[in-house]
């Protein structure tokens, strides 16, 4: 496959700095290909399944919606970035469940997705052990490309929020 081949790119982003430059990465790449672009976010469900006893202040349904309205101003962020770098066709994805399990197991199957980007999360071993790499795990068993993102040499240095 050739670069002019992935027509649906999806990059995931989290909130983090390697999230954003690989986004951005993502940007370049659909506009070299006139493609898709899906920004997708997970919200993390097993955080809440890992700690039933956390004192919130809200149910988990109002946590969750809580989560997909915070991602969803964010993410339409992303999108008027891209669309002003004339990125035309930009399709916004937020899901809840396992950001593993959606990445490499849903999601590619479910927009044909050509090439996935992730930024590399550079968890800590503790992270590593109690969540496992997202990243480590998509790699592993998404059916598309993958490109994992570690630097920001080449991406465009315009904050994005």
């Amino acid at each position: 496959m050739t670069k002019e081949d992935y027509q649906n790119v999806m990059v995931a982003v989290d909130g983090s700095k390697t999230s954003e430059v690989a986004f951005k990465k993502a940007v370049d790449i659909i506009k070299r290909n006139k493609g898709t672009l899906f920004i997708a976010h997970i919200v993390d469900t097993r955080t809440l399944q890992v700690f039933p006893q956390y004192d919130r202040p809200m149910n988990s349904s109002e946590f969750l919606d809580q989560q997909a309205n915070a991602a969803n101003t964010t993410l339409t962020k992303y999108k008027e970035w891209a669309e002003q770098r004339d990125v035309t066709d930009v399709e916004l994805i937020i899901k809840n469940g396992s950001p593993r399990t959606e990445l490499a197991d849903i999601l590619p199957n479910e927009y044909n997705i050509d090439l996935l980007i992730l930024g590399a999360t550079g968890l800590n071993a503790i992270e590593r052990a109690f969540v496992g790499s997202v990243s480590q795990y998509v790699v592993r068993n998404a059916p598309s490309d993958i490109l994992i993102v570690r630097t920001d040499d080449t991406v465009d240095s315009e904050p994005i929020v």
